[in-house]
């Protein structure tokens, strides 16, 4: 699905935050929408295109998009319980 078809209810800018701040920050917002909502998160660090897959998997919440364009990262994440 293409980024400007989603519709989240929160947006995350960790950009220019260092890992695991992104992670971190993702975490708080997902914790602030309800099931089923989207959360979309801009980070610059290289290291979050391998993080939020993972943190995503670990805590079993739905990575909707992941993409990287001109070194920033734009994740949306569903949440999924």
């Amino acid at each position: 699905m293409d980024l400007e078809q989603l519709d989240p209810a929160r947006s995350v800018d960790a950009t220019g935050l260092s890992c695991p701040l992104p992670v971190l920050e993702l975490a708080r917002a997902i914790d602030d929408v309800a099931i089923g909502e989207l959360v979309l998160l801009a980070a610059t660090d290289p290291a979050a295109g391998l993080d939020v897959p993972v943190w995503c998997r670990m805590r079993r919440q739905r990575l909707v998009h992941r993409e990287e364009r001109d070194g920033v990262w734009r994740f949306v994440v569903e949440r999924a319980n």
